[in-house]
């Protein structure tokens, strides 16, 4: 009786097949795993925004007026690791305006580094407030949390 050969492991076509579908993989994989990094660190400055809406909503509820940048308090220069500063604005029939400043380098390639949120004063003594990239200076919308894409 003869005993046949068993093939045992993978031949080299078989080897170099999987690494290119593994290559192929990774391809597609990282650019969409780099956009999503940034849109994660987009809600450190959405956090700091939603940090000076409050106390700018509370000081409208409280005296039916906006406040000024100094009544506000807001820290308009935190320089974290994401976020550069926190610009405010009011203008009277407009509404308050807040600007969110990103450090350099972390939207990748981007030539802007602002998104805002904008308020409507009601006559409730009420803001309601609008996040969008900023006109001029702006941020990928691609980088932007959900409800500031529109």
């Amino acid at each position: 009786m003869k005993m046949q050969n068993v093939q045992k492991g993978f031949t080299l076509i078989e080897l170099m097949i999987v690494i290119a579908i593994v290559g192929i993989l990774a391809a597609i994989a990282l650019p969409a795993y780099q956009d999503y990094t940034v849109r994660a660190k987009m809600s450190e400055p959405l956090a700091a925004l939603a940090e000076a809406k409050t106390t700018i909503a509370e000081y409208y509820s409280a005296t039916g007026n906006l406040p000024t940048a100094a009544a506000a308090g807001i820290n308009d220069f935190p320089n974290k690791e994401i976020v550069k500063s926190v610009i405010y604005s009011s203008t009277s029939g407009v509404g308050p305006l807040l600007t969110a400043v990103v450090q350099a380098g972390v939207v990748p390639g981007a030539a802007g580094d602002t998104f805002v949120l904008s308020g409507t004063t009601r006559t409730d003594r009420s803001i309601d407030w609008k996040c969008k990239p900023a006109a001029s200076d702006a941020i990928p919308a691609k980088f932007l949390p959900a409800n500031c894409r529109g």
